[in-house]
């Protein structure tokens, strides 16, 4: 099977944290309190609680064995396949034409992203419910069956609940209305968009819910409007190049240098050329007109008329959108050979040919996805200024402990691109380790500037002025953060410890600490044991030594299961100082 080697693929340190690894709602599994949170969170700037669901129940099954994650999201990439070729030869009858889309679809190099990426489960489960509801509809228009509209609408609404940009599919209605289900005309368009309304009111809830989200998360970037249009342009015919010819496929993808306004020109008079002769041939051709138009419409979400995030263009973005251009050139190959004695043959082998070198060609792209250094270091080898693949091969590098190449990494990210927040707080977390400080909290003072709403840089921030002598305003930051992102167990941890141990009697709350630490350990189910000396230490602060001396214990013996030195070696003192009934207090927090 293609799709096998993913079994022995690492997860991504992109992403792959935020949304399993290191997120104590998903990674303790399906959980009352866990699927409340899944409802109502917008974190990693979305609304997709069924997205979040589904990576619980992987753990609940799997744990973070990424293997089997990987294999969840393969067998709904199969499932997508199947659907797609059941959905294409239902609503126009050429069985072999949707062989081919579907084939081209499970085997292109885009897709990769999307199914050998864990975090990328969202393009996949909501692709699902997206075939499924076009299905539903088609079986809706030939029947006219009420329940299967009403089927087509809930699998929609599961689309949005697993990824916002399904948003596009009432306008897809339309176009199977138009070809091949030819059910528009002159007296029933009243009556289609009628019965599309229901769709549309979910698209427009869809829009407001995935704004919102990704507004209060920081990553609806303020570019002005005029770069963005000159820039939308440019980017479909980016995204068709690498969909006809799929070569230097990257993970990540930076934003290129402006386009030069007659290249904007020159894109945008060819999107209008191919789309006026789409027009033109609309009654010979009228798969054409479905194909560029499905294409274009889908990748609306994701063009940069609303720039989201920090990349110029990603593969996973074509998982949806490249089935119009699929059919569009399928249909159109088999039109040409129409007339041709031997077009059988030709058509077997021109497609044998064609999905050969596909799969070849998504062969090699898996094998990209094995780990992230090897991802991100393709990624610098196949673009040019990237600094985001930069900073997250810094990432990479820095948690195996490389520091040097990680460092030389931040600063050619930052060098590159001064005003990407994320760059300048590794930069200066990486200038701390190697004891620089002052440089350190130079470039977390342009980061905070930069993106004042982020926890992450926040919690940084608050942490080394707490670790060098300015405790008291470490925790106005880490406090700032906490109320930014509320569950952060990263950050509650280090309020509790502060509270719990500083030398400094006027930052110490011992009732505040076992709150905070209390929360943590429920978070993790009382599994770590870093956490749980945090919750002993805190009750030390609270005078409670006999509940201290407990989750030691408890500390103890997981911190010794797991070889956890960093516990192991901070351990002996707390216990002494408890064991004398007297909490511990931490020199380096004055």
């Amino acid at each position: 099977m293609l799709y096998w080697p993913v079994w022995d693929n690492d997860f991504i340190n992109a992403d792959d944290t935020g949304y399993i690894t290191q997120n104590p709602h998903v990674n303790t599994g399906l959980t009352v309190a866990n699927v409340k949170w899944a409802l109502t969170t917008t974190e990693q700037a979305n609304w997709h609680p069924l997205t979040w669901i589904s990576h619980m129940a992987d753990c609940e099954l799997f744990g973070l064995m990424p293997g089997a994650h990987h294999m969840v999201s393969v067998f709904f990439h199969i499932a997508n396949s199947l659907l797609l070729l059941l959905f294409l030869k239902e609503a126009t009858g050429a069985f072999w034409r949707s062989v081919m889309v579907a084939a081209l679809f499970a085997w292109h190099p885009m897709h990769v992203e999307s199914v050998a990426w864990a975090a990328e489960r969202k393009d996949v489960l909501s692709t699902f419910f997206w075939l499924l509801s076009l299905l539903a509809y088609v079986e809706y228009s030939r029947g006219k069956s009420v329940a299967c509209h009403l089927f087509s609408l809930l699998f929609f609404a599961a689309g949005l609940l697993s990824k916002p940009m399904v948003v596009t599919l009432p306008f897809v209605l339309l176009l199977l209305d138009w070809w091949p289900l030819n059910r528009i005309n002159e007296k029933t368009i009243g009556r289609l968009l009628l019965e599309k309304l229901p769709f549309f009111l979910l698209t427009l809830g869809g829009c407001v819910v995935t704004f919102l989200a990704q507004k209060g998360g920081g990553a609806v970037a303020p570019t002005p409007w005029l770069a963005r249009a000159e820039s939308v342009a440019v980017s479909y015919i980016q995204y068709i190049s690498k969909l006809v010819a799929p070569i230097h496929l990257a993970s990540p993808y930076s934003h290129p240098p402006h386009p030069i306004l007659w290249w904007s020109g020159l894109a945008a008079l060819l999107l209008v050329l191919v789309s006026g002769w789409a027009l033109i041939a609309a009654k010979s051709n009228p798969y054409f007109v479905f194909g560029w138009l499905y294409f274009l419409g889908t990748l609306v979400p994701v063009i940069g008329i609303i720039q989201v995030g920090t990349q110029s263009m990603a593969d996973r973005y074509t998982y949806i959108p490249g089935i119009g251009l699929f059919v569009l050139m399928v249909w159109a190959v088999a039109d040409l050979l129409k007339n041709q004695p031997n077009r059988s043959f030709i058509g077997t082998v021109a497609g044998a040919a064609c999905l050969g070198v596909a799969c070849l060609l998504t062969s090699a792209q898996i094998e990209y996805w094995r780990n992230s250094q090897v991802l991100f270091q393709h990624a610098l080898a196949v673009t040019r200024n990237n600094y985001l693949a930069e900073d997250w091969l810094g990432e990479t590098l820095r948690d195996t402990g490389q520091t040097e190449p990680a460092l030389d990494l931040f600063e050619q990210s930052v060098a590159e691109e001064p005003h990407y927040a994320p760059a300048q707080a590794d930069l200066a977390q990486e200038l701390l380790a190697t004891g620089r400080p002052a440089e350190s909290l130079a470039h977390l003072q342009m980061a905070a500037a930069l993106s004042p709403n982020d926890a992450a840089i926040q919690q940084n921030w608050g942490a080394v002025l707490a670790t060098h002598g300015e405790t008291k305003e470490g925790i106005v930051h880490l406090e700032t953060a906490l109320k930014l992102e509320p569950h952060s167990v990263r950050t509650l941890n280090q309020l509790a410890w502060i509270y719990a141990t500083s030398a400094n009697v006027q930052n110490r709350n011992g009732a505040r600490s076992v709150q905070l630490a209390e929360e943590v350990c429920a978070a993790t189910r009382n599994g770590n044991a870093l956490y749980l000396q945090t919750l002993g230490a805190a009750y030390a602060e609270a005078g409670d030594f006999s509940r201290a001396a407990h989750w030691l214990e408890q500390a103890r013996m997981l911190a010794t299961a797991h070889q956890q030195t960093n516990v192991l070696n901070r351990l002996p003192l707390i216990e002494k100082a408890v064991s004398g009934q007297q909490p511990y207090r931490d020199p380096g927090l004055r």
